[in-house]
């Protein structure tokens, strides 16, 4: 028996052995890239290019470990960490409440939905960066005018989303339910929103990072804390370093975000059955 498979493993083991050779040459590509995209940078820095302006690799790093040691013009770096976070998170559970809930009550109903389109088109057009000025003035320096700003950006993200998961369900499937003499909360709660779960999740990967960004932009109008200001005030001093700092702060923040998300999404969605495209990805 073991001679009819290569090596006496089984197909299946063959095929894990071949998606573990997959991994490990994409990451090794992509480190690959990074050390030369790091290299290129520094070589040119010290050779070609003003660092002044540019910065570079090395000193990004020594600015990233003075903060995380001796702390940041502003203080500790883990507190501007947490008070950037807090302002994130509580902008996106507010915001994507608020959304899944708005999105799915206007998507099951056209009359409200027809009333109020005209109206949230016009909020979403407003440009941010306006509203976090307002925000600054309505609730001051403090925590609540960049949870408001990050609210603004999550909600019409999910929004959005969840208006059109909410219209995208098999009107079968609600008239079936219906001709059985389930009432309007019934096919709300067994139908339509978990007929719509996957629209919104999808929504809440990108959700985040907006959260961020708003808390961000929240902070460059006016604070007395966060990332925010960290990076304000690395531009005003022309520490180009420092802002390249706070980005990767922001960016690994944003990684590790997105990945709990998907663990979260992974739990969720068990009771659907594998498509194509995860049988694929996990070949």
């Amino acid at each position: 028996m073991g001679g009819k498979f290569m090596g006496g493993k089984s197909p299946e083991a063959q095929m894990r052995a071949a998606g573990l050779r997959h991994l490990l040459s994409i990451n090794g590509v992509r480190v690959l890239l990074v050390v030369v995209w790091l290299g290129a940078w520094e070589l040119a820095a010290s050779n070609w290019i003003d660092p002044f302006y540019y910065s570079k690799p090395s000193a990004i790093w020594g600015r990233l470990v003075d903060w995380f040691t001796d702390g940041t013009s502003q203080g500790s770096i883990w507190e501007q960490i947490s008070y950037t976070l807090q302002e994130a998170v509580a902008g996106f559970v507010l915001g994507a409440l608020g959304g899944v809930v708005l999105g799915i009550v206007l998507g099951r109903s056209r009359f409200l939905s027809d009333v109020c389109a005209p109206f949230i088109k016009a909020a979403n057009a407003i440009p941010r960066i306006i509203l976090a000025s307002l925000f600054v003035i309505w609730f001051g320096l403090g925590m609540q005018s960049k949870i408001a700003t990050a609210f603004v950006l999550v909600f019409f993200a999910v929004f959005f989303n969840a208006f059109q998961g909410a219209r995208e369900v098999d009107r079968n499937l609600v008239n079936n339910a219906r001709i059985l003499g389930a009432g309007r909360l019934q096919v709300l709660t067994t139908i339509v929103v978990p007929s719509a779960t996957s629209w919104i999740l999808a929504s809440l990967h990108s959700a985040f990072g907006f959260a961020i960004i708003g808390a961000i932009v929240g902070e460059y109008s006016g604070a007395d804390k966060g990332l925010g200001l960290l990076i304000n005030h690395s531009q005003g001093t022309f520490d180009s370093a420092g802002i390249y700092a706070g980005m990767i702060i922001i960016t690994v923040l944003a990684l590790l975000a997105e990945w709990l998300l998907t663990l979260v999404e992974n739990r969720l969605l068990r009771w659907r059955p594998p498509s194509a495209g995860d049988r694929a990805a996990q070949i």
